[in-house]
């Protein structure tokens, strides 16, 4: 029977890299017409026009892989029938489940290898596509500086950069400001650093020149407070201001992280996007929807294994002598689910985010409703 899955596999697997070779290059040629004013004009060498679109070919195939599984299930499926190979298998003993098993393995494993391509591989092509971009069709700015960044590194401290270098670890204009609560902020202390500078041997912060303002507070009386009323903190006096000179900073965020928050998301890896996610919320921001797109980029590449289900369904339908409408209707009806269920995907990221469910729930919710009904469809047709 070895040879026999491996025949199924090979079927499956020429005619996924048929489809998919197709797609991108479908892909390819139409953002090639879209852009080919703005290569000419910026007189784009060809070998970075090259460079440029075999970066960008990952992000392609991360997207297209699930429909190209799709394709090529139905159409190994139909080419095994065509060519009466089903029924020889049904009459050599194999079970509808003994046909299936290559074509699901094989999906399975694309859904695993798919997982690492996303999450690693395509981030750093993404990446690499954004530095063409912007070295030499002047789209962004070189990743060297950071300009303009205001973080919430806590969420009663925030932090504005107005620009630092990372070649020279040195830069100017940063502004931290601590208040006294989160849910009833008033500025209690601020440090104007006119010139800043990281320590690499200390992982710090570390300020120049600069001054610090204290602004000392005082509690109101709680006598004349009605029940239940929450005193305010309010200014008592004047500001104290103390210069200051190479001292280091209670900043949380690294330059890396600083560095990981201007970046577009597309070009963080796994772990990067999770760090990333984790420094918004230490700062108070609602990540609830970031964590939505996290966990389902994670599920996405269990898509795979799902339409490779949905295909082959009809595979089972011809071996059970239950086609009511012919090859062609099983087909055209599981290429219809497949894509619903790609669709469904986004639909329940979106119910999620106004539930109030764990955000795994929303990245998980399509793979789960259609992983259940295709295993409802294929007992169904087994019975």
């Amino acid at each position: 029977m070895k040879r026999l899955d491996w025949y199924i596999v090979r079927q499956l697997v020429s005619t996924l890299i048929f489809s998919v070779a197709g797609l991108c290059v479908l892909f390819v040629v139409v953002h090639l017409l879209e852009n080919l004013d703005g290569f000419i004009d910026r007189k784009t060498p060809f070998r970075v026009i090259a460079l440029f679109y075999v970066n960008y070919l990952p992000e392609i195939v991360k997207l297209i892989t699930p429909v190209g599984m799709l394709l090529a299930a139905l159409f190994t499926v139909g080419r095994l029938s065509n060519t009466n190979e089903i029924t020889a298998m049904k009459a050599g003993g194999m079970s509808v489940l003994r046909q299936m098993t290559p074509m699901l393995l094989f999906g399975a494993l694309m859904s695993a290898a798919q997982l690492y391509f996303n999450g690693w591989i395509v981030p750093k092509a993404v990446q690499a596509k954004a530095d063409i971009e912007r070295k030499f069709m002047h789209k962004g700015r070189v990743e060297t500086s950071l300009y303009n960044v205001y973080l919430r590194d806590t969420p009663t401290r925030n932090v504005i950069i107005r620009f630092y270098d990372d070649l020279t670890k040195m830069g100017n204009a940063l502004s931290l400001e601590e208040y006294s609560s989160e849910l009833h902020p008033r500025m209690v202390r601020r440090v104007d650093a006119t010139t800043f500078s990281y320590d690499t041997i200390q992982n710090k912060w570390r300020l120049e020149q600069g001054i610090e303002h204290r602004f000392p507070t005082k509690e109101p009386s709680a006598k004349g407070l009605s029940s239940g009323s929450v005193p305010m903190t309010v200014a008592s006096a004047a500001p104290i201001a103390t210069p200051l000179s190479n001292v280091f900073l209670d900043i949380n965020a690294k330059p890396q992280e600083l560095f990981r928050l201007q970046r577009n998301t597309d070009e963080l890896t796994f772990p990067e996007l999770r760090q990333y996610i984790d420094l918004s919320e230490r700062g108070g921001k609602d990540v609830r929807q970031q964590r939505i797109e996290y966990f389902g980029q994670f599920s996405l590449p269990f898509a795979n294994f799902i339409v490779t289900l949905f295909g082959v369904l009809p595979l089972a339908a011809a071996s059970s002598g239950q086609r009511k409408g012919g090859l062609a209707f099983e087909i055209a009806a599981a290429m219809v689910i497949a894509f619903l269920y790609i669709a469904f995907i986004k639909i329940g990221q979106t119910v999620a985010l106004a539930s109030p469910f764990p955000p795994e729930f929303g990245a998980w919710l399509a793979h789960g409703v259609f992983f259940v009904v295709g295993l409802l469809l294929l007992l169904r047709l087994r019975s």
